[in-house]
């Protein structure tokens, strides 16, 4: 069942007594949108019954849940690439290292594509791109720069220490780096 394979990864993502389900209703009448309903309910501690999603999961529990159905389709449907948009929201820690695990898995099999400001996932990625705007007067655009090792340590010491780079932050970037 996909709710017991939710509920193991959101295990590995350090929610232990994670409850999902979807619950699923039949419509007595044909709408727009069909005629099934499907509720997915979620509780994250023991002895609480699971409720909708909205009502029971602060940020941090919904980007867990998010990737791990998103990692659970992207296996089913064999996506080439997937995209990440700040799926880290509301996590830090030991939580963000673990989420930036199963998008490194991911990238076994596929290209993940992840948008984070959180160093224990950027670390992991193989290749960083810097996103950056620049104005000419007329128009502002979006733009893209690949990084090489050294720009990589330096963003990632930005992302640990701000616009001020210390030897501590340099030393700590290297070390993420080296050690996913």
């Amino acid at each position: 069942l996909i709710e017991n394979r939710i509920e193991k990864i959101l295990k590995e993502l350090e929610i232990p007594n994670a409850k999902f389900l979807i619950k699923h209703e039949s419509l007595e009448n044909l709408n727009s949108l069909g005629q099934d309903s499907f509720n997915f309910l979620f509780s994250a501690n023991k002895g609480v019954e699971p409720v909708l999603i909205s009502k029971a999961a602060s940020g941090g529990e919904v980007s867990r849940l998010v990737l791990a159905i998103k990692e659970i389709l992207a296996s089913h449907k064999k996506l080439p690439t997937i995209l990440f948009d700040e799926i880290d929201t509301g996590v830090s820690g030991e939580i963000a290292n673990k989420m930036g695990l199963l998008l490194k898995s991911m990238s076994l099999t596929r290209q993940v594509i992840s948008i984070t400001h959180l160093p224990q996932i950027a670390a992991k990625g193989d290749h960083h791109l810097y996103v950056f705007k620049e104005d000419d007067g007329l128009k502002t655009r979006s733009k893209l720069k690949r990084l090489n090792q050294e720009e990589r340590i330096i963003e990632l010491a930005k992302i640990l220490s701000g616009k001020t780079i210390t030897d501590a932050a340099l030393n700590n970037a290297k070390e993420l780096i080296l050690n996913n």
